[in-house]
């Protein structure tokens, strides 16, 4: 099983994959692409990304240099007809680089790249929205080699899915960044701070009427009120614990590391970190977590043991008994 992490920035990737990352995952806005189409909009992330061609030229000696794949991400759930020419001449330019596959989730795009660059490995992106096993075999029949399942599949599903994959490689998220909505049917951006931040994280203020118009009674607004509370909870949970860490540095959210175990089971081939916006800190605390789980779980650990060491690595209990940050929250009962 490998640890797939993300990468913003060329200097990252030797940290990383000291710390022990063997893959990682790159978007890039190249100068000619905002020249021809007056967007950055390359890859769902405004912000993240490298800078050019260049960067990226170096991204893949250096990953290479340190141990590891390179991966680029061109994850729009679509393009306009007017894009396919430049993205493909991208994933070549990618693929002269010696890089080593890219992150798609349009379908034609998909098609597009097997005919023209047939020799580029390409991994679905989770935000094709592949769960269950007639849309792998699909997938193989396109010539992927690898589908990244979405965030809210269960253990039962993940393990169908690998059953069925023949072939295919599976990689399943494991740390960061909880989608609200399915990601694989949002259209929306991720705006920064100061201009709203996401839509999903709904800061709006509710004024409450009834059917008429009129004041709801005092029980209602209660109820109301405790129903917005809990789901601001859950909220707070899905965007990292408000991006708080441990006193180590430990990042808080979402999270699938109690159950790394079942998914090596499973056969799964590589376990996700997202957040390539975040901060370099962050995703090193992640890999540094994914990693020691990871070991543990290679050294024959069993599953309950593998489980509660991950657990205590953050030395929070409260937050996994919530529930609400758990990627996998049935490995709690197993």
């Amino acid at each position: 099983m490998k640890v797939t992490a993300p990468i913003s920035r060329i200097d990252e990737i030797p940290t990383l994959a000291a710390a022990g990352a063997d893959e990682l995952y790159c978007g890039v806005v190249p100068k000619e692409w905002i020249a021809r189409f007056n967007t950055g909009a390359v890859n769902r992330r405004y912000f993240g990304n490298l800078g050019d061609l260049e960067e990226l030229r170096r991204a893949v000696e250096l990953a290479h240099h340190s141990a590891a794949r390179l991966f680029m991400v061109l994850n729009a759930q679509s393009y306009g007809g007017g894009y396919q020419d430049a993205l493909v001449e991208l994933a070549g330019r990618f693929r002269d680089f010696g890089g080593d596959a890219v992150i798609v989730a349009d379908i034609a795009l998909i098609a597009e790249l097997r005919e023209r660059l047939p020799d580029l490995a390409i991994h679905v992106s989770s935000v094709a929205g592949c769960r269950n096993s007639a849309g792998i075999g699909l997938y193989r029949e396109l010539g992927v080699k690898r589908v990244i399942l979405p965030r809210d599949v269960t253990l039962d599903e993940v393990g169908a899915m690998a059953q069925a994959a023949d072939g295919v490689e599976i990689e399943a998220f494991v740390l960061n960044d909880g989608c609200v909505f399915e990601e694989g049917s949002c259209h929306s951006i991720h705006l920064p701070a100061k201009q709203g931040g996401p839509i999903c994280v709904d800061n709006r203020a509710f004024v409450y009427r009834d059917g008429r118009g009129g004041q709801i009674s005092a029980r209602t607004a209660r109820k109301l009120r405790d129903n917005d509370a809990d789901y601001q909870r859950w909220l707070w949970y899905r965007f990292g614990c408000g991006f708080s860490t441990t006193a180590e540095g430990h990042p808080f959210g979402p999270c699938g590391l109690c159950a790394i175990s079942r998914l090596e089971a499973m056969g799964v081939a590589s376990i996700k970190i997202a957040g390539r916006e975040g901060a370099s800190e962050r995703k090193l605390k992640s890999v540094e977590m994914v990693r020691a789980v990871v070991d543990r779980v290679h050294g024959g650990s069993p599953h309950r043991e593998a489980a509660a060491f991950a657990v205590g690595i953050r030395n929070t209990e409260e937050h996994c008994r919530a529930g609400f940050m758990c990627y996998y929250p049935e490995v709690r009962w197993q």
